[in-house]
Parts: C-alpha cells; sequence; structure tokens
C-alpha cells in the first residue's frame, strides 16, 4: 500500500486514463444506482433483507466503490479498489451486511460500466473490480458472515 509516511511514493492519477475516471466521476450517481438495481435483480432476496433505509445505505456504499473504481482507472493500478475493501469489510460485517450483497454490488458495477468507458479503459477497472471482489471473497469464509449457512451443516457443528 502506498503510503508518504512510510516513505512510498502517493499513486500518480495520470499513469491510467485520468478522462475515463473524469467520466466515471460524472456519472457515478447514475452507475450506483443502476449497480444496485442489477444486484437487486440478481439476487431478489435482498430487497426482502432490507428496508428503504438498508437499501439507500447500499446505493451510498455502491457510490463510494463507484469512486475507488475511478481511482483505479485514473493510476491504473487495483490497489485502491482492495484497499477500500480491506478497510469496509469489517464495518459491513457490523453492519450484518452479508460479503454476497457487496460481491453481487461489484458485479453491478461491472455491468454498468461500459456505458461510460472504452474497452480499454475498461480493463483498468476490472482489474480494481476483481481485486474488492476477491478481498470481499477472503472475509466471507470468516466466522460471523450473515449468508445463509447450510443447516445440516450447522447442525453438525452443535455437536447434537
Amino acid at each position: 500500500m502506498s503510503h508518504p509516511s512510510l516513505g512510498l511514493p502517493q499513486l500518480d492519477m495520470t499513469a491510467g486514463f485520468p478522462d475515463a475516471s473524469a467520466r466515471i466521476r460524472a456519472a457515478g450517481e447514475r452507475l450506483a444506482a443502476r449497480a444496485l438495481a442489477v444486484a437487486l435483480d440478481a439476487d431478489p432476496t435482498m430487497r426482502d433483507r432490507y428496508d428503504e433505509a438498508g437499501q439507500r445505505h447500499l446505493l451510498r456504499d455502491a457510490s463510494l466503490l463507484v469512486e475507488r473504481i475511478a481511482r483505479c482507472v485514473a493510476a491504473a493500478d487495483p490497489s485502491p479498489a482492495h484497499d477500500y475493501a480491506e478497510w469496509t469489510a469489517p464495518v459491513y460485517r457490523r453492519r450484518q451486511v452479508p460479503m454476497d450483497d457487496l460481491i453481487a454490488l461489484c458485479e453491478g458495477i461491472r455491468v454498468a460500466l461500459p456505458s461510460v468507458l472504452a474497452p480499454a479503459e475498461l480493463a483498468a477497472a476490472s482489474a480494481g473490480l476483481d481485486q474488492a471482489v476477491e478481498v470481499y471473497r477472503w472475509h466471507r469464509r470468516l466466522a460471523g458472515d450473515a449468508r445463509k449457512k447450510n443447516a445440516f451443516l450447522q447442525f453438525l457443528y452443535k455437536g447434537a
């Protein structure tokens, strides 16, 4: 992770596609809304799990993730999305948000991005989304994730 106090240089935000990053930021709210719609369509049970306030939280989270993807595209480096996913996974676990829902948001962003990006620019965004999904999948395996568990395995683990 690049951090000035560690002696490492900051990311060069002109190394990648800064104009594409500006387009992502300009369409950020629209991309976040589309990503949430795709995630809700992919998993209809999300509508039951989240009330209106919960869906607004997910919309805000999607817009923050879109901002991190814009940073990935500007720097042509997937580390901003990876770092963001690492920082936010404990917050989502505390809010009882399953990591699968965050993975669905990332996939929704992946579906929404071709409307504002060219294919070459899409590769940088896809690399950032892949890093975020990888982190969320890793945190998914930890105990305490809010996803639906296998009832038979839960029965066996209780030792009954």
